[in-house]
């Protein structure tokens, strides 16, 4: 498979009080991004950071238009993004070794990172509905457009993948630069990724592949992908 080099945009941070970036979400005005013990916002047009949530925050973030949902060790908690204040919790599928979160479908959408797996799970009750084998370790998880994509980092390399959401299958992959890893991944539901890099303490903006927004368009028009 043709896997061309993803197109960086623009790099945030270094952050203060966030020597490493685990996972991001975007609530369609600001990128959240997890620090640790931390839970902070992120402006994406000025680059500012504005306020932080003091709550654990290991893993994966996700958004689902009203509420966000947080990776802490082995649980996942959901968080009301006005107060900070954990509602509920329900146990993660990796039992510890989760990474990525994403919502879609009315579900969450978990990365098992060394399993190299991915699981969609009740928000409810945790139960697993569904997994997906992958052959690299699986760090963020995304959904824009109908389309499912998760981020690699194995071997000193990091990917953006596309995979088909029922069999696993790749149908298409961005390389990153040699030294731009990914930790969390999310979409702004336009053009770009967002990528969380880890120990460097950046979070970068990737631009999402134009054939894939072609192909959301072509299919919202009931059409064929071009």
């Amino acid at each position: 498979m043709n896997r061309p080099t993803a197109e960086i945009l623009r790099e945030y941070g270094p952050f203060a009080d966030a020597p490493s970036i685990h996972g991001v979400t975007y609530d369609g005005h600001q990128v959240w991004f997890a620090a640790g013990d931390a839970l902070n916002t992120l402006d994406p047009d000025s680059g500012d950071t504005r306020r932080a949530f003091d709550v654990a925050a290991h893993a994966g973030t996700a958004f689902d238009g009203e509420h966000l949902f947080q990776i802490a060790e082995d649980r996942i908690h959901k968080i009301d993004p006005h107060s900070g204040r954990v509602l509920a919790t329900i146990p993660a599928p990796g039992g510890g070794g989760d990474s990525g979160l994403a919502w879609a479908e009315g579900t969450l959408w978990v990365g098992h990172y060394c399993e190299r797996r991915i699981y969609q799970v009740d928000p409810d009750t945790g139960a697993v509905l569904r997994t997906l084998e992958s052959n690299r370790f699986v760090t963020g998880v995304t959904w824009v457009d109908g389309e499912l994509w998760h981020a690699t980092w194995e071997n000193d390399e990091s990917e953006l993948r596309h995979i088909d959401a029922h069999s696993g299958e790749v149908l298409e992959s961005l390389q990153m630069p040699a030294g731009a890893h990914v930790s969390g991944l999310e979409s702004d539901g336009a053009g770009r990724f967002y990528c969380g890099g880890g120990p460097s303490g950046k979070i970068r903006a990737v631009k999402r592949p134009r054939r894939a927004r072609a192909s959301a368009a072509a299919r919202e028009a009931g059409g064929k992908p071009a």
